[in-house]
């Protein structure tokens, strides 16, 4: 890569958070660079955010559409390569699909789309356009999940059977959307959010997470799906009981109500030889569990030559110097653009850097309507 990958935003104005998270990540390696934005359907706060991004006038633009078909018509060397997505759910689709249409690659927020039809559709146009997508669950691209996923595939575990997996929130715990809070107000209005708050927003990142950690596919699910705060109209609570394929059994805790929970995601294997757990709010470590051995504790850093090769290339600094959510969304930036670099290049994409790709969102809108289909029918055991 002799040149920085160029890279347009949608969404991520100032009054939000997530458009900075991705900003900071993308830049973190100096590989991509910023070069244009439609950051608000308000024309005036993507002047606003832009500016304060230092972007050219004529590079901030008042709508996604503008800036689609006005990059198009830049030169190769000049316009954005691919276009990273950070609006709400409901303006994930259309963004995507117009930028595959005018040859940009696209990185999009998760959920991939306001529906399963829209993402079988997206989908569809991603393969007909040959162009590469990515979808930002980044959870999988902390070092020590990729450590996790290759211990499980070396057999350190032996033969799979219990995984659970755990995602409490507390910030829906009381009706804030109702105060007008803004991340609050659109993840629980079915026109913006679709279906599901919880297992859309959250639900999805503990299933994602369980299938790449263990390699295998959920094939049926059992949830029981709760909406506490009275007058909310999505959900904001899930149990759910899952069976994996190859007879592995499994546990799925989502919530937003529990009281003086962040985003305390937590993962643990079981097989026949021993199990594994890592828990993101203390990411630098994974810990390995068998009845006849000391708890084992495999900490993170480019020192540890004990570390498989992709857990390595997925770590930054020596051991000792935390690392935590902007790396892991980094690392995720930082293969998309290797990825695009090569695609462009003509060159084979190294599978060390991968990245969630359109399959896996379209795998997670399966996975929402699933689930709440399942607790529609009192928790009915249904097919993902």
């Amino acid at each position: 890569m002799n040149i920085k990958i160029r890279m347009g935003m949608i969404g991520g104005s100032l009054d939000g958070f997530i458009g900075s998270v991705h900003r900071m990540a993308a830049a973190l390696d100096g590989k991509i660079e910023l070069v244009c934005g439609a950051f608000s359907s308000d024309s005036n706060r993507s002047i606003e955010t832009g500016n304060s991004l230092y972007l050219p006038a004529d590079r901030i633009y008042a709508s996604y559409e503008e800036m689609i078909l006005k990059e198009a018509q830049l030169p190769s060397n000049v316009r954005m390569q691919f276009v990273s997505i950070v609006t709400p759910n409901f303006l994930h689709a259309n963004p995507a699909a117009l930028a595959l249409q005018h040859g940009f690659h696209v990185l999009c927020e998760k959920p991939l789309a306001l529906s399963l039809d829209e993402a079988i559709k997206l989908e569809k146009l991603a393969k007909q356009t040959c162009l590469l997508f990515g979808v930002t669950h980044n959870y999988t691209s902390y070092p020590m999940v990729k450590e996790a996923r290759q211990l499980i595939q070396s057999g350190k575990l032996g033969k799979l059977r219990k995984v659970i997996v755990e995602y409490p929130q507390g910030w829906l715990a009381e009706p804030i959307e109702s105060d007008g809070q803004k991340q609050a107000s659109w993840r629980t209005n079915p026109k913006q959010a679709g279906i599901s708050c919880c297992v859309g927003d959250i639900g999805t990142h503990a299933a994602h997470l369980a299938e790449y950690v263990t390699d295998l596919t959920i094939q049926e699910l059992s949830a029981d799906i709760s909406t506490f705060v009275d007058g909310r109209l999505l959900d904001d609570d899930v149990n759910m009981l899952l069976r994996f394929e190859k007879g592995v059994k499994g546990l799925l805790i989502a919530t937003q109500i529990a009281h003086g929970e962040a985003n305390e995601l937590k993962i643990r294997v079981y097989g026949e030889s021993g199990g594994i757990e890592w828990l993101q709010s203390n990411p630098n470590f994974l810990h390995i569990k068998q009845n006849d051995k000391p708890e084992q504790i495999l900490q993170a850093g480019t020192n540890h030559s004990y570390l498989s090769e992709q857990t390595r290339l997925h770590c930054r600094i020596p051991a000792g110097h935390p690392e935590g959510y902007i790396e892991s969304m980094a690392n995720l930036y930082r293969n998309f653009s290797i990825a695009v670099d090569s695609f462009e290049n003509k060159k084979s994409i190294n599978p060390l850097f991968d990245f969630p790709t359109i399959e896996d969102g379209v795998r997670g809108m399966k996975f929402i309507e699933t689930a709440i289909s399942s607790g529609k029918q009192n928790a009915k055991w249904l097919s993902l």
